[in-house]
């Protein structure tokens, strides 16, 4: 982000997930706006809880300190219909934070010995976890939230020069699994996707797990790779691409 002539007017992360690079962005102002885009609707929901208008991200980080967590506890409130949105918000947490490498789709099981066999305990640190989310609160002004397709919200910003976008999607291209078992929307078109990204009048930075296809598809839709080192939740090691318009100094 740095690295462009100009700041940009916007900063678009259609598959957000998490979001670490749009909060980043709007954090340490390298967009004068973020727009996120998710269509999993449990992911969805906290981040409508996080960014509303009536106090959303001071109530959740609040219901996180009150949580007394234990095994028994966890498996009931995640067997159970949420309530509410806020409700829905909070599960969504729990479950990212108790169940095996935090995966939220379906078949995922809860911890049992965790990490440092710690048990279902291992990733749940809830001043953290409020902290965080209280700072995604102070800074949401700067910040919009739509729920939906990736590709609707990226075909809606192709022709701002002033707009980067951030692509993330699944990891399903070149026989890989890990967005299949990672993620419960994960049914992505990756040629399309490329060929879209590359009629973009702004910015464009895809990231994805090394292989064949991928590095075959950006060529193919002129695009610049280079492979940078990242750790798996295994803490394995493993090479994944980054993947522009140009080549970067």
């Amino acid at each position: 982000m740095r690295s462009l002539p100009k700041q940009p007017a916007l900063l678009v992360e259609p598959f957000c997930g998490g979001a670490i690079i749009g909060l980043t962005a709007a954090m340490e102002n390298l967009a004068k706006r973020v727009l996120l885009g998710e269509k999993d609707p449990h992911v969805a929901c906290v981040w409508r809880v996080l960014l509303s208008r009536q106090g959303g991200a001071e109530a959740l980080a609040r219901r996180i300190l009150d949580y007394r967590l234990t095994r028994a506890r966890v498996l009931e409130d995640l067997s159970s219909e949420p309530r509410d949105e806020m409700e829905h918000a909070f599960q969504t947490i729990l479950r990212n934070r108790v169940q095996r490498g935090g995966i939220l789709a379906a078949g995922a099981s809860v911890m049992k010995r965790g990490e440092n066999g710690r048990g279902i305990a291992s990733r749940w640190y809830p001043e953290t976890l409020a902290r965080r989310i209280r700072g995604i609160g102070l800074c949401r002004h700067r910040m919009e939230f739509v729920e939906g397709d990736a590709f609707d919200l990226i075909r809606d910003h192709l022709r701002a020069k002033g707009t980067a976008l951030f692509l993330d999607p699944p990891y399903t291209a070149g026989g890989k699994r890990a967005g299949k078992r990672l993620y419960t929307c994960n049914d992505v078109d990756h040629e399309d996707l490329f060929k879209l990204a590359s009629s973009a009048a702004g910015a464009v930075m895809l990231t994805y797990d090394d292989a064949p296809e991928v590095r075959y598809l950006a060529q193919r839709h002129g695009f610049h790779v280079q492979t940078t080192p990242m750790k798996n939740t295994h803490h394995a090691a493993m090479v994944e691409l980054v993947i522009t318009k140009q080549p970067q100094a």
